[in-house]
């Protein structure tokens, strides 16, 4: 019975996902989760060199991925790729936007251009990538869209003023998407990812980096997050298991949202 359960709730078989930027890092982890939980991938990147690695990653580890050169700042490029895949896969059932950049710039370093790039990719996209899935997912009667926020949706840090935006807003779009289109069984909600070991946060983590010390100490899990602690929640946003939550953004941070940190000595 709990089998039943599990694979009538959980399971992702037949459904269509398309995460965005997931060629590597926290967009590839969830969408293997995903795959394992049965759906199709779909996976776009900006660089043909990229999709060839995405695609070579994704069947080292048995999976069939579909991946597509596309720049999701480019509102025709997206709706020529969401025809495309929609032809050639099927329609999208679960979007993941996860997609993203940071400048750590400080913010009267930074200029106007650099702050707009960062909200380009970290908030527009979104916009315009949800924007072009979400008709199909009307007329089929059910949608899951999962927005990729952060713990910055939140709080605030030195040289993340463009990125901090970026999240809040995000957030914020998750929210709305949530309460506009909700009646048509579409569900949107946010991951928000603590700090994550990745390739890119590598030098950062390092024995005896100030930073990796810092993180370690505000962290009541005590270490840094793995790319699969992402996909138990990722699956469970794109599942029939959260049909009633909307609106949502569930951080997936150890528990530093929830703490205020230790005493000094």
């Amino acid at each position: 019975m709990a089998n039943d359960y599990l694979t009538s709730n959980f399971s992702l078989e037949g459904k269509v996902a398309l995460v965005t930027g997931a060629s590597y890092g926290i967009g590839f982890a969830i969408a293997k989760g995903m795959a394992n939980a049965g759906a199709t991938i779909v996976f776009n990147d900006i660089k043909q060199e990229l999709v060839n690695k995405g695609l070579a990653a994704y069947k080292e580890e048995g999976i069939d991925a579909h991946g597509y050169v596309c720049d999701v700042t480019d509102e025709e490029a997206v709706n020529a790729f969401v025809a495309t895949v929609e032809k050639e896969v099927g329609v999208i059932d679960i979007l993941v936007n996860n997609a993203g950049i940071i400048k750590r710039i400080p913010m009267c370093d930074m200029t106007a251009a650099e702050f707009r790039q960062v909200i380009d990719v970290d908030l527009n996209a979104p916009f315009i990538v949800s924007k072009a899935v979400i008709p199909s997912m009307i007329k089929k009667g059910h949608g899951k869209i999962i927005n990729i926020c952060s713990m910055m949706s939140e709080l605030g840090r030195e040289t993340v003023s463009a990125y901090a935006a970026a999240k809040g807003g995000l957030k914020m779009l998750t929210k709305n998407i949530a309460s506009e289109y909700g009646e048509f069984n579409i569900q949107c909600n946010g991951i928000g990812p603590g700090y994550i070991a990745t390739p890119q946060t590598a030098p950062l983590r390092q024995p005896g980096v100030p930073f990796n010390e810092f993180i370690i100490s505000k962290t009541p899990a005590a270490r840094w997050g793995e790319p699969e602690d992402l996909t138990g929640p990722a699956v469970f946003l794109a599942s029939d298991a959260s049909n009633f939550v909307n609106g949502h953004i569930l951080y997936v941070d150890g528990g530093i949202l929830a703490y205020i940190g230790k005493q000094p000595k």
